[in-house]
């Protein structure tokens, strides 16, 4: 549903690449970002996703694929692209930049001329790029990265989110002309969607 949302916002111009974050740590933007760059594959997208959290990166242990090179090893200019990229194993279209080392200054590299070539280059090779960014009220990476990518999904957890966080992050985005797409409600309680579902069963 998020996938086929995002094509509709974006008629005239498709997007190719999409930052994904949150107001906080752990509601969920790694998953969200994960689960939709395996929707864009699935449905025959060519589809990047890009471990952009570079402080505490998790999408080369979802995958199961080691995280010797990655993002900050070809920012830093250790190894190529292609050397960092992996693909999916089981699944088709789909691969993935992992952070790679954790270098002392993240927001620079991913401030640098060379990252944003690097970004540019993923968009026109790739037919989406999926980046996972870390809370931007808590660091600057994400803010650095976003007037690059054609639009942010903010993911908010209903049970777990801070208000006052998320809307001082959509501020954040919105101050460095980030185009805000809309927002992932994530860990919704099972009953309510349960009940959603038995009022159109019933329609």
């Amino acid at each position: 549903m998020i996938r086929t949302n995002l094509q509709y916002l974006a008629v005239d111009k498709p997007l190719r690449s999409i930052l994904v974050t949150s107001g906080l740590p752990s509601e969920g933007k790694s998953l969200t970002s994960a689960n939709l760059a395996l929707s864009f594959a699935n449905a025959g997208k060519a589809t990047v996703l890009v471990d952009a959290d570079l402080r505490r990166p998790v999408q080369a242990a979802m995958f199961g694929l080691p995280n010797v090179y990655g993002l900050s090893a070809v920012l830093a200019g250790s190894c190529t692209l292609d050397e960092a990229l992996q693909s999916v194993p089981r699944a088709r279209n789909l691969w993935v930049l992992p952070a790679g080392p954790t270098p002392p200054n993240p927001a620079e590299l991913l401030g640098s001329r060379r990252a944003q070539e690097l970004f540019a280059s993923l968009a026109g090779d790739y037919d989406i790029v999926i980046y996972d960014t870390p809370p931007p009220v808590m660091v600057a990476d994400p803010l650095v990265l976003a007037p690059h990518v054609d639009g942010v999904i903010l993911v908010v957890s209903a049970q777990n989110s801070d208000y006052v966080q998320s809307q001082k992050a959509k501020e954040a985005l919105e101050r460095v002309g980030a185009w805000i797409l809309g927002v992932v409600l994530n860990d919704v309680p099972l009953k309510q969607l349960g009940y959603y579902a038995r009022y159109y069963r019933r329609r």
